[in-house]
């Protein structure tokens, strides 16, 4: 069993050396109880579980912690792919819930799994999740002065059960002050991508790693007999000439787990029941 989680990129925050700590202690508390949950459930109820403990913090963007888009309003985005059966499902833009990922989940039930706007938000009221303000008090100073964030936001985790099966689940807060109906890359398989050879989340500038297909590239390479680190090499690689910016992490069938950045730092932290690599 293997598992990591990230939390976006430290400077979208632009904060300080305590928020930085608060981030990599919050980080390697969830890692290491969403792995001890993957003890007992599969790779995609944990990946599950994990992105809605990173979604309940308000230090990340995502759920509670989501930027406010230009008219004022949160839209978050989100999408679960599991690697075993292709399956992905996903919001996007959806308004008043807590937590987006369990709203992608249930949409793995049904024949239309990516839902945006207004249809993921019904969607979502049919099926019991309850309106629920994500704004902070935070965000809103954030708004009121333009400052919103670079548009490095956004939450992940990669798991490997002891079935050998791999899920991903990333979620989004969005960029902040972007103009509303902006589709990010979480909710694209260029941000969110698991076959059974290997499973991706990304982060970073939606725009450039859509433009870069990242996780799609990376997972198809490792399929077709890259090895992990050659994969993210060569993708990483093709995101220099528009100095694409982007993080991933990632786990092989192998249980090989990496990450990569293009422009430090990338907030993540990862558990193999022995050993914590949590970033510093």
């Amino acid at each position: 069993m293997k598992i990591i989680v990230h939390g976006g990129f430290f400077s979208e925050s632009h904060t300080n050396h305590e928020t930085k700590v608060a981030k990599q202690e919050a980080l390697k508390r969830i890692a290491s109880e969403s792995f001890d949950y993957l003890k007992t459930h599969t790779a995609v109820e944990t990946v599950v579980f994990a992105v809605s403990l990173l979604e309940d913090d308000e230090l990340f963007n995502a759920g509670i912690g989501s930027q406010i888009q230009s008219d004022g309003k949160i839209r978050m985005s989100a999408s679960l792919m599991n690697g075993t059966t292709q399956k992905m499902s996903g919001v996007i833009n959806i308004e008043e819930v807590k937590n987006p990922i369990q709203v992608a989940e249930k949409l793995m039930e049904v024949d239309d799994r990516i839902l945006g706007g207004e249809g993921a938000k019904n969607f979502a009221r049919q099926n019991g999740f309850e309106v629920f303000s994500t704004e902070i008090p935070q965000r809103r100073e954030e708004y009121l002065a333009k400052k919103a964030s670079t548009g490095t936001g956004t939450v992940g985790c990669v798991a490997l059960d002891t079935n050998g099966e791999l899920a991903v689940a990333t979620s989004t807060g969005g960029k902040g002050f972007e103009i509303p109906g902006r589709i990010s890359d979480s909710a694209t398989v260029a941000g969110n991508y698991a076959n059974e050879h290997c499973a991706v989340s990304c982060t970073g500038v939606g725009e450039d790693i859509v433009s870069g297909a990242v996780a799609t590239k990376i997972v198809t390479r490792v399929t077709d007999g890259f090895s992990i680190s050659e994969a993210f090499q060569k993708t990483f690689d093709e995101l220099k000439p528009y100095d694409g910016f982007a993080g991933a992490i990632a786990i092989d069938k192998k249980g090989t787990i990496y990450h990569q950045d293009s422009h430090p730092s990338m907030v993540f932290a990862s558990f193999d029941g022995e050993n914590f690599e949590v970033f510093q």
